[in-house]
């Protein structure tokens, strides 16, 4: 097993280890350097990140897993593309009779051309802690990327416990993808993006949030793209929408206000029909989706009626009106004329027919008889 980083030995780059570790992973973080991190990915699609992780396998000894890497230098160095090819095992020295210690687990680039050493090569290397009361870490070296924090107990040996792996393990890993990439949050959702428009995926917020220059600004979330009750005060863009407590609301730009959707309508003009002894002159209706229904029609008369002494009026049917404008149950509405009014029947089958007329009265050839009405369809 070895790490290896490509194009960095003098010689003896090998046309292996050029195909994979040119994984083009360079999220930037100025026009000339990229992050360092971990590539995410995992069997199956299991896990975030599996390369590099670190598994028990005795007292003193773990496993760290293959997976591939970027490691970044100084500005002027460039990041160098790192792949260890299987597993490494890796073994942690006793811990101090007294005190506690925590120990660095990182990929490490030597390179003879820019830091002066004697040495160009890629390694995974423990840097071993001093032994404290309330220990802390070591300082990591230059071109480098930690992967853990491993807290080494005071009298830790494999003959006496070991490391306690379940509790020693602080996982340091972070992601990196290409340039234009959605990031994969590991253990950097507060790292400042890169350029505005930048987006990465915040797994432990389950939010998709994008960098605009000074923050990440997350996205909706969960329901169908609407924040749930309780986790936006305030919306990141006008036109975002959020659930509260069962209400619909939208972001005005100002303020969550409830939402109230367009009505959708329909209209129509024609397909009313005039009966025996009448003209129709003009018929309009409008309906919603939810059946509501306001209908205006308007027709003269052929030839004269008198209403008589006693104020009645024959039934006077004036038009029909078309399939899909007819009323659920039959409507009483007015009509009138200009000159007097009345009342007017709508039935189920769309006629529309005078009942009544004011005394002393005519229905009188040339006046426009209006009759208007709102009914629920069927």
């Amino acid at each position: 097993m070895a790490l290896r980083s490509g194009w960095l030995q003098p010689t003896g780059q090998t046309r292996a280890t050029t195909r994979l570790t040119a994984i083009g992973a360079t999220t930037p973080v100025n026009p000339v350097a990229s992050r360092s991190g971990v590539l995410p990915g995992s069997p199956n699609g299991t896990y975030r990140v599996s390369g590099f992780s670190l598994t028990s396998i005795g007292p003193m000894t773990a496993n760290l897993s293959y997976g591939r890497a970027v490691v970044q230098g100084s500005n002027g160095q460039g990041a160098y593309p790192v792949w260890l090819d299987a597993d490494m095992p890796l073994t942690f020295a006793d811990g101090d009779p007294l005190n506690p210690r925590i120990d660095l687990v990182l990929l490490r680039v030597y390179d003879a051309e820019s830091d002066g050493q004697t040495r160009s090569e890629a390694t995974v290397e423990i840097i071993q802690g001093q032994p404290k009361a309330a220990p802390e870490p070591p300082p990591a070296p230059g071109t480098s990327l930690t992967l853990f924090h491993v807290r080494v107990p005071a009298g830790a040996s494999a003959g006496a416990g070991g490391i306690p792996w379940a509790t020693a393990l602080t996982d340091l890993r972070t992601t990196t993808v290409g340039v234009g990439g959605i990031l994969p949050v590991y253990n950097n959702a507060t790292v400042p993006g890169s350029y505005p428009g930048q987006y990465q995926d915040n797994n432990n917020a389950r939010q998709l949030q994008r960098w605009d220059g000074a923050a990440w600004i997350s996205y909706p979330k969960d329901i169908g793209g609407v924040a749930p009750t309780g986790t936006l005060s305030a919306g990141s863009y006008t036109g975002q929408y959020r659930d509260n407590s069962g209400v619909l609301q939208r972001w005005n730009g100002t303020a969550f206000v409830n939402y109230q959707p367009p009505v959708e309508v329909e209209s129509a003009t024609t397909g009313a029909t005039a009966l025996p002894n009448w003209t129709l002159v003009a018929f309009e209706a409008r309906r919603n989706k939810a059946g509501l229904c306001t209908m205006n029609v308007t027709v003269t008369r052929t030839s004269r009626i008198d209403v008589d002494s006693a104020g009645n009026l024959a039934d006077e049917p004036l038009c029909t009106l078309p399939a899909g404008w007819r009323p659920a149950i039959s409507v009483e509405t007015s009509a009138c004329d200009g000159y007097g009014s009345g009342g007017a029947n709508v039935t189920t089958s769309g006629q529309i027919s005078l009942r009544t007329w004011d005394y002393p009265g005519a229905l009188v050839p040339g006046r426009h008889i209006r009759v208007s009405a709102t009914y629920i369809l069927p």
